[in-house]
């Protein structure tokens, strides 16, 4: 049985195409509505079409927002049928998620923007407070040549996910580990210490440790990085500033400590 629509009703229906067109929804979206008996057209066309009046409009936009906000269909049928204590509580409730997805959004965007910032400049300080933490020798520079330099490596981005996470504390720790580090590799250095020996193995383990606070270093890695030391001048200065002989003794090691644990220097790759 077909219902009709009279008066005013008649005059501002809606066929289901201009209702859907409207609202910004798909006829099929309206069908399947109409068939689960969430929203049913108040009347039929005379064709046997469906026609939407406004208060049918009104019911539709109650479903889309219902159903934006998180609620399922169900829910939303069950909603639309209640008693306003009802729809009260659970509004309440749904806006408190809501808030709480915000909040939750909001703190990944700071996140993002902070790890986009790391692949900039490496480290998420002033330069003043870097100085302070890593020493005079430092230069705050190095981190955006390094990012135009290695920019593109899974390492750079790994390195920047992790140093988007810390803080001036975080780095002091890292600064004091090091700092300990070289002074130890500087003394086994000035004493003789044989590339291969227990003792030089474990500092170079440290040295491949303090690597991987930036990212995971594997011994081929280590290999590499120990010949990058010797061949870049900004590098080897730095370790030959500490000690002298420092940065090939370092290399020696690093060579030695591979080897014992599987890897051939000479034919070493970035893997």
């Amino acid at each position: 049985m077909t219902d009709q629509l009279f008066g005013d009703d008649a005059d501002s229906a809606l066929t289901v195409g201009a209702a859907a067109s409207r609202l910004g929804i798909t006829v099929r979206t309206l069908h399947h509505w109409d068939a689960i008996g969430l929203v049913r057209p108040s009347g039929r066309s005379d064709g046997g079409y469906r026609l939407y009046t406004d208060a049918d409009l009104g019911r539709i936009g109650r479903v889309l927002v219902y159903r934006d906000v998180g609620l399922s269909l169900d829910e939303v049928g069950i909603l639309l049928g209640a008693p306003a204590a009802h729809v009260d509580e659970t509004l309440l409730g749904q806006r408190a998620e809501l808030r709480q997805r915000i909040a939750d959004l909001e703190e990944l965007g700071e996140s993002l923007d902070r790890i986009i910032d790391a692949r900039k400049s490496g480290v998420l300080l002033p330069a003043h407070e870097q100085v302070s933490i890593f020493g005079r020798h430092w230069q705050p520079s190095w981190g955006p040549e390094a990012n135009e330099r290695w920019g593109d490596s899974a390492q750079w981005a790994q390195h920047a996910e992790r140093s988007a996470g810390r803080t001036a504390e975080d780095w002091q720790k890292i600064a004091e580990c090091v700092e300990m580090l070289n002074e130890d590799l500087t003394l086994a250095c000035r004493t003789g210490v044989e590339p291969g020996s227990a003792e030089a193995n474990s500092l170079a383990e440290r040295h491949r440790a303090s690597i991987g606070v930036y990212f995971d270093c594997t011994h081929s890695m280590h290999v590499c990085l120990g010949r990058l030391y010797v061949a870049d001048p900004g590098f080897s200065e730095f370790y030959d500033t500490v000690e002298t002989g420092l940065t090939v003794w370092l290399r020696a090691v690093i060579d030695a400590n591979a080897r014992a644990n599987g890897v051939v220097p000479e034919s070493a790759t970035w893997v």
